[in-house]
C-alpha cells in the first residue's frame, strides 16, 4: 500500500527544526564571539545542512531550502534572534544543547517521513532521518573547529535512530502521521536531554591497561 505523502506536515517540521537548529548554531557563534555575519552563517549552516543532505540522498533536487523561501527565512530569523536576544536565551540551562536536541528530534522525524514518502524502505528511511538529524550539527561544529557531537557524545545518533524508527514503525502500522511525528520528536529530545543530564553513555570495549 502506498504511503500518504506528508508534505504539509513535513514542511512544518522542517520549519520548526530549521529554527531551533539555527538557534543552536547562532548561540554557539555568539559564544565564540563571532560578528553578526558569522552568527548568521553558522546559524544557516546548522539549520539547513541536514535537510540539504536528505534531499540530495533521496534525489529531491533542488533541495527544499532552495525551493522554499520560508526555510531560509527561518534560518535567518534564528540567527538574528540568537544575535539580538542571546542574553535572554543564555538564562536557559545549556541552551545550545537544548535547541540542538529539539532540532535533532524534529529533523529525525521529518527526514524519515520524507524518505518514506519517496518510497524508501523503512530501514533506509531511518538512515535518511538520522542523516538529516545529525548533518546540521556536524557542519556547525566543524565550522568552529569542534569535534562533532555525534562522534563524542554517544546518546546522540542513538536518540535520533530511535525517534526515526518509531516514525517508520508508525507508518508501517498505519498510525496517524501527526501523533506519530510528535512522539518520535519527543522521544529523541527526551533521550538526548536525559543522556546529558544523567551522564548516560553507551558501553565501551575494555582496553588493555
Amino acid at each position: 500500500m502506498d504511503l500518504p505523502t506528508p508534505f504539509p506536515l513535513a514542511l512544518w517540521l522542517d520549519l520548526a527544526g530549521t529554527f531551533v537548529f539555527g538557534l543552536s548554531g547562532g548561540m554557539l557563534a555568539v559564544r565564540r564571539q563571532l560578528d553578526l555575519f558569522g552568527v548568521i552563517v553558522l546559524a544557516t549552516a546548522a539549520a539547513t545542512a541536514g535537510g540539504a543532505i536528505r534531499d540530495m540522498a533521496i534525489g529531491d533536487q533542488p533541495a527544499a531550502v532552495l525551493r522554499e523561501p520560508l526555510i531560509l527565512l527561518a534560518a535567518l530569523a534564528a540567527g538574528l534572534a540568537a544575535f539580538l536576544a542571546h542574553p535572554l536565551v543564555e538564562r536557559l540551562t545549556k541552551p545550545v544543547m537544548l535547541f540542538d536536541a529539539m532540532g535533532l528530534g524534529l529533523f529525525a522525524v521529518s527526514g524519515t517521513q520524507k524518505a518514506l514518502a519517496f518510497g524508501l524502505a523503512p530501514a533506509a528511511a531511518c538512515l535518511i532521518g538520522v542523516l538529516t538529524a545529525v548533518g546540521g550539527g556536524v557542519i556547525r561544529d566543524l565550522l568552529v573547529t569542534e569535534i562533532p557531537r555525534v562522534l563524542r557524545e554517544e546518546v546522540y545518533a542513538v536518540a535520533a535512530i530511535l525517534g526515526a524508527a518509531l516514525v517508520a514503525l508508525g507508518a508501517h502500522l498505519g498510525w496517524p502521521a501527526l501523533p506519530t511525528a510528535l512522539a518520535g520528536a519527543v522521544l529523541t529530545f527526551a533521550l538526548r536531554v536525559a543522556s546529558v543530564r544523567l551522564g548516560w553513555r553507551m558501553p565501551r570495549a575494555r582496553g588493555r591497561s
